[in-house]
């Protein structure tokens, strides 16, 4: 299929899969009383998700450029024989598979965990709250993500499919659905297992979950968390005065460490 028709389909698709889920969340709140423009909506719906998106995006596209120019990998076409099928099921398990262990590194680094804070610092966790990520962690993990799409030769669809499965599975672990999968949340991650990843004052809970789309990956490596009949009472940073402004929040990485 056409690139572009794919691309305007994917749209359609992000569009759409957004408005089910709002629905959803009103109908089927997994925290109850949440409001739709809560604390941080203008930030994290116009700066981070369209403004920062868009600038980084250009960013990352040079930055593959750059490789590409001083390696010339595209011209190898390592992967251009492989079924777009199979191209989209190795660059997904592949990058979810590093993405387990980067972000799980963060919770355990003091200066990546600094650029982590931005992701954790809503206080009321729904379908928007995975937009909100500071500009350096999407840049790394977009460039690790979308440059061996790019540099092993894939199809120029696999990159538009790849972004509108991190879109839509971005915005479903974080919506206030309340979502029963049973068995399946042992393979697929959803809120039931992604919202007590975003706990705060909870022991049980702290540095837990982990994995974005393939669940199964925490609990092979013991860091799942999972109470059927709880659910968590708090989210965000309660231990840090964290500022509710965009421009404040990205230099707020930066601050000095506590002696």
């Amino acid at each position: 299929m056409d690139p572009g028709t794919v691309r305007i389909l994917s749209i359609i698709g992000i569009i759409s899969g957004a408005s089910v889920i709002i629905v959803l969340e009103r109908f089927f709140p997994y925290t109850k009383n949440q409001k739709f423009l809560r604390e941080g909506f203008f930030n994290d719906f116009v700066l981070y998700t369209f403004v920062q998106s868009y600038l980084l995006g250009i960013a990352i596209s040079f930055i593959i450029q750059f490789i590409d120019n001083n390696t010339h990998l595209t011209r190898l076409h390592l992967v251009s024989a492989w079924p777009v099928y199979i191209q989209l099921i190795f660059f997904f398990v592949i990058h979810d598979f590093y993405i387990y262990w980067f972000h799980r590194y963060q919770h355990n680094s003091k200066i990546f965990w600094r650029i982590h804070e931005a992701h954790h610092s809503t206080r009321d966790v729904d379908w928007l709250s995975g937009s909100r990520s500071h500009a350096l962690e999407i840049l790394i993990n977009q460039t690790i993500e979308f440059a061996p799409i790019v540099l092993l030769g894939a199809a120029p669809v696999v990159p538009i499919i790849k972004g509108m499965i991190d879109a839509l599975w971005g915005m479903y672990i974080h919506s206030n659905i309340d979502v029963h999968s049973g068995s399946f949340q042992y393979f697929i991650n959803g809120p039931e297992m992604h919202r007590w990843h975003h706990a705060d004052k909870d022991d049980n809970a702290y540095n837990k979950n982990f994995s974005t789309k393939i669940a199964l990956w925490d609990w092979l490596f013991h860091t799942a968390y999972f109470p059927y009949k709880e659910k968590p009472r708090l989210y965000g940073l309660s231990y840090l005065n964290f500022p509710a402004n965009y421009f404040k929040q990205l230099l707020f990485a930066f601050r000095r460490f506590e002696k």
